[in-house]
């Protein structure tokens, strides 16, 4: 009998060895490098208000000074932002009220992102119904003068 599948969030409390560091690609600047934990990216998206925006490298940035590395690894904390908006539907879906607002973390250049549920169209949905402008370029959908609107994260030693 095949094994069930994990949830998006048993998936984001799994109990692992992350946090960890370990020593980064060249390609990505070298030194020491974070592979954070999914609970520390929902911990981060949790604290961005209505109105505000944040974007992956923000995170990223954020998550590398609270551990003191030189960088955070972008593909694990981008599959771990993707985690925690599965996890939020879930959540909505079992009737729970506070759910991560992952909707408010945007891409580099503040694209959305077409991997959230419902794809670009629903990512745009929740950012229209906040007030945010988005635009299309080609065939991506972008918030407009989302700088103006980035929340500031606190960064923690």
């Amino acid at each position: 009998m095949a094994a069930m599948r994990k949830t998006a969030r048993e998936k984001l409390e799994v109990q692992n060895d992350l946090p960890k560091t370990t020593a980064a690609p060249p390609v990505w600047g070298g030194g020491r490098m974070l592979i954070p934990h999914p609970t520390e990216v929902d911990a981060l998206i949790r604290k961005v208000k209505k109105g505000k925006l944040i974007t992956l490298d923000e995170i990223r940035t954020a998550l590398a000074s609270k551990h003191r590395v030189d960088v955070c690894c972008p593909m694990t904390a981008g599959i771990f932002v993707n985690v925690v908006a599965a996890a939020a539907e879930e959540d909505r879906a079992d009737g729970r009220r506070r759910i991560a607002p992952y909707w408010r973390c945007l891409k580099r250049n503040g694209e959305l992102n077409p991997k959230f549920p419902n794809g670009y169209e629903g990512h745009r949905s929740q950012l229209e119904a906040e007030g945010h402008v988005v635009v299309t370029r080609g065939k991506r959908l972008f918030v407009s003068a989302y700088k103006a609107k980035l929340a500031e994260l606190p960064v923690s030693h």
